[in-house]
């Protein structure tokens, strides 16, 4: 934790799901944050559920703007940058795909061209998606190098943005050493403070809320769903060997996902989040939905191996706690919501995984 203590950090999609938790636990280590996206799109958001506004040096901004993403890169001086701004979900690609290309592919080379610019060293994670392999409806888990491919918009513009990231390190980064990037491709993410359009956990706890019935689609879809702050936890230590390390060994792409247990369908997650918090269910598949993966597992192996991470909580952990935080976070104000993800955020940091 002492190495992000005064550290420059620039982070892309601050407003959104994993952007918040980044930023709070980059802000809990005393890192100098710097943020670049748009205002939040939810209504709740978690962004302003945390009060990140006063937290941070915060910019709205959109990065298909090139000159706007190289000002505030400018200004900012980082020493680490984590991208994680995107249009984030596979139903809206289909309905604006090629806005999905531009902000998914374009928006990645805005800030990749922007980082040419700095005289310092700097180590740059690139998040892309577990979605970004051609999807083979395989039983075991994909690796860093199988093919890439995508059938819907959201996956192939996340899959291009891989080549992109690949090609500015190849032809612009190596050469003088003073940007290091790799790419981040995490699995299914649930947590609290994801307010997102059909999401099944969004889904979830805006039904219960409401006193309505969980409406679940593609129930027997396979996903490896991990808590939140598990991929947070690899793009923090990705970054990191980056910054200290000159070498190509850190340069590549990374899965972060979960131990084999958690690969679990949609309808296994949703009667685990019910566990927690009682609530009736409804199948509503519609025959003619988009196209979405069946099966999907990621292969974590390069991880564990190049830069010694690997899952701490239990796929039964990251629901409980989950489900704790939308179910508790109702009656609480903005600090006690900060508290709340906090607290666990602490609990992850201590490495437990036993169930409260």
């Amino acid at each position: 934790m002492n190495f992000w203590n005064g550290r420059r950090v620039l982070l892309t999609g601050h407003t959104g799901f994993k952007g918040g938790w980044l930023s709070l636990w980059l802000n809990k280590m005393g890192a100098q944050v710097t943020g670049l996206a748009l205002q939040p799109t939810t209504e709740p958001s978690l962004f302003d559920q945390l009060g990140l506004e006063h937290s941070l040096n915060h910019h709205y901004a959109d990065v298909r703007n090139a000159e706007a993403v190289s000002e505030i890169v400018r200004d900012a001086q980082p020493e680490i940058v984590f991208h994680l701004a995107a249009q984030p979900l596979v139903l809206q690609g289909y309905a604006e795909p090629v806005e999905t290309w531009n902000v998914n592919v374009m928006g990645t080379i805005h800030v990749l061209q922007a980082l040419r610019a700095l005289e310092h060293s700097c180590a740059a994670v690139m998040v892309t998606t577990d979605k970004v392999y051609e999807n083979r409806e395989w039983d075991y888990g994909y690796r860093e190098d199988d093919p890439l491919g995508g059938y819907d918009p959201y996956s192939s513009a996340k899959a291009a943005a891989e080549i992109a990231v690949s090609s500015w390190r190849r032809a612009f980064f190596s050469a003088n050493g003073t940007v290091r990037a790799a790419t981040a491709r995490a699995g299914n993410v649930i947590g609290g403070g994801d307010w997102s359009d059909n999401r099944i956990v969004p889904d979830f706890a805006r039904a219960l809320s409401a006193g309505e019935p969980v409406t679940v689609r593609n129930r027997y879809a396979t996903r490896p769903w991990q808590h939140v702050l598990e991929p947070l936890s690899g793009y923090l230590r990705l970054a990191q060997l980056l910054f200290e390390n000159d070498g190509l060994q850190y340069q590549d792409a990374f899965n972060f996902g979960p131990d084999a247990e958690a690969t679990r369908t949609v309808g296994d997650l949703v009667a685990e989040c019910l566990k927690h918090w009682p609530g009736k269910v409804y199948d509503a598949s519609p025959a003619d939905a988009p196209h979405e993966a069946g099966k999907l597992a990621l292969a974590v192996d390069r991880a564990r191996e190049r830069l010694d991470w690997s899952p701490r909580w239990s796929f039964s952990r990251g629901v409980e706690e989950t489900v704790v935080w939308y179910r508790d976070s109702r009656n609480l104000d903005r600090d006690g919501v900060r508290e709340l993800t906090l607290r666990q955020i602490q609990m992850f940091e201590d490495g437990t995984n036993e169930a409260k």
